[in-house]
């Protein structure tokens, strides 16, 4: 294709640009992160999100991407060609993709008011960025109203988590909150139910109906929520273990909670 540039130089600003941003730092202090593949790019293209570079891969774009873009470029962004071998160097897949892009970040606000049905994912201090994006991309097919990151928890723009995402980063709300009094501060002023996990609580996670709205509260991967925010919680669950591990997947309780919450009552 006919872009505006040809690099095959790993010295070349764009490329470096691009390599910086697998830092978190980086992107903390340019406000910027990368997608890789054409599917996930053009989710971020339509919900508006802001492009600043795209990098192409001729070789490997699909014919039906290539008039999207031809808009970007028409529309001002930055697009240029990247020769194969480059970016198998700067792609976090086995086989690199025909597309990436310099995306800005853009951070959620925490919702004002929220509406009689919805249901909130909070992950506190959630370590493993993978485990966030894959949380992100569920929340996306269970209907969820957003993502709710507490305390430390990882950063949603890491290349792992924007992956793990597959562009339901694009269209799920992802905001912060700097701890779980802040957390259960803003329920209580919106009259959201704190259902919090812990593989000690009494009752089953399938037990009993969810009053919405509903925040579903997980923690940190390997020591779970603190005593002092199980109590605060309006219900504690557990998902039963019926074989010998020991534990779930953070992503995987998020889902069978997600989907639990969500169940239709009986009629």
């Amino acid at each position: 294709m006919d872009a505006q540039l040809t690099i095959t130089s790993a010295t070349n600003p764009v490329v470096k640009r691009v390599r910086a941003l697998a830092e978190r730092r980086a992107r903390r202090r340019d406000g910027a992160f990368v997608v890789e593949g054409v599917q996930p790019v053009w989710r971020a293209v339509e919900a508006g999100w802001e492009i600043e570079t795209l990098l192409v891969v001729p070789a490997r774009l699909p014919e039906s991407a290539s008039a999207m873009v031809a808009q970007r470029r028409a529309a001002g962004t930055l697009v240029v060609e990247v020769a194969e071998s480059l970016a198998a160097r700067l792609s976090e897949r086995d086989t690199p993709p025909g597309l990436l892009a310099v995306v800005r970040c853009r951070a959620a606000a925490v919702p004002e008011a929220v509406g009689p049905g919805d249901v909130f994912v909070a992950l506190d201090r959630v370590a493993n960025p993978g485990n966030l994006g894959t949380v992100v991309r569920t929340a996306d097919a269970a209907g969820a109203a957003g993502v709710i990151l507490v305390g430390d928890t990882a950063d949603e723009y890491a290349p792992a988590a924007v992956k793990a995402s597959m562009g339901s980063l694009f269209a799920v709300p992802v905001c912060r909150m700097p701890d779980p009094e802040a957390l259960f501060g803003w329920a209580g002023v919106v009259g959201a139910n704190v259902v919090a996990t812990s593989g000690y609580a009494e009752r089953a996670h399938w037990a009993g109906t969810y009053r919405t709205p509903t925040v579903v509260l997980l923690g940190n991967e390997g020591e779970g929520l603190a005593a002092d925010v199980l109590d605060r919680a309006d219900h504690t669950v557990r998902i039963p273990m019926g074989g010998t591990a020991e534990s779930l997947n953070l992503a995987v309780a998020a889902a069978l909670m997600l989907y639990e919450v969500r169940r239709p009552s009986p009629t």
